[in-house]
């Protein structure tokens, strides 16, 4: 074997590895999100989960040493963070109301709002893949919510615009990371979401019982773990080798739907997945 085809292969290998570490963190979150959804409001759960992800990136900038935190851009930071803000707020409402596949499933139209959103904000050409990505997008969320059938839900409402919600910081966060780092962008936005969480926690405080400590760790650790562990993957192989690897967590969130919480499986769910994560 080559040394380039080895590196390939290390480098093939490495990035299943993290890879696997994206999933395993989504799951746990969305697991962890729809336990602690029965006892604490999402605003509360969203206020520990923020308290976790600032004090780990603070102690990761501490501790391992970056740049010093500046940014010239802070209005646009204010904009991301604060629609991120309700984004999460939306995808934890979301977890609680409608069964976990569905959830995933209209999770992957990021994607398809992003790229709507890039053409008419970041300038980008409206290719006909492009044009045929988001036909088959719209094709697949309409199978899932069967609006002329079974009528649209409350929850699928609300994931959808946790969806739209991170497809416009996906955007935001393309034109940031023009000038700033990621270290900068998250510490920014923990910074800039803590006081907020703090304001809403407190109006729809439930104090949380000792069983919901460990997965509030878990919903604060699996946030960060699970985008910095797809953001190695894809540095390390391309998105046609991993994105197939993520869409596992269909079927695998389908299955533990099942086993943890009785939700039947749905054709149609895996239909419009199908169709949205193709496109």
């Amino acid at each position: 074997m080559s040394i380039k085809n080895q590196s390939d292969h290390n480098s093939l290998r490495q990035s299943l590895f993290w890879i696997t570490g994206a999933l395993i963190s989504f799951l746990t979150m969305a697991i962890a999100a729809r336990e602690l959804s029965d006892t604490l409001s999402p605003f509360v759960i969203v206020f520990f989960r923020t308290l976790f992800g600032f004090l780990i990136i603070s102690a990761c900038i501490t501790f391992y040493g970056v740049k010093p935190i500046s940014t010239d851009q802070i209005s646009f930071h204010f904009l991301r963070n604060s629609i991120h803000y309700l984004g999460v707020v939306a995808w934890i409402t979301g977890v609680s109301l409608i069964p976990l596949a569905q959830v995933f499933a209209l999770e992957f139209s990021v994607p398809i709002w992003v790229a709507i959103l890039a053409v008419i904000f970041l300038k980008e050409k409206m290719t006909i893949g492009k044009l045929i990505a988001i036909i088959l997008g719209f094709i697949g969320v309409l199978i899932i919510l069967q609006p002329g059938i079974i009528g649209i839900e409350y929850g699928s409402i609300v994931v959808l615009f946790a969806a739209f919600s991170f497809s416009i910081v996906h955007v935001c966060t393309k034109f940031l990371s023009k000038k700033d780092n990621a270290s900068t962008i998250l510490f920014i936005m923990f910074s800039m979401q803590l006081p907020v969480s703090i304001f809403f926690a407190y109006i729809f405080w439930t104090p949380p019982s000792w069983e919901d400590i460990p997965w509030l760790i878990f919903v604060g650790v699996t946030a960060l773990s699970g985008h910095y562990t797809l953001t190695r993957a894809l540095m390390l192989a391309d998105a046609t080798v991993i994105l197939p690897i993520d869409f596992l967590r269909m079927p695998l969130i389908a299955i533990l739907g099942y086993f943890l919480y009785s939700e039947p499986f749905s054709v149609y769910i895996f239909i419009g997945a199908i169709l949205i994560f193709g496109g």
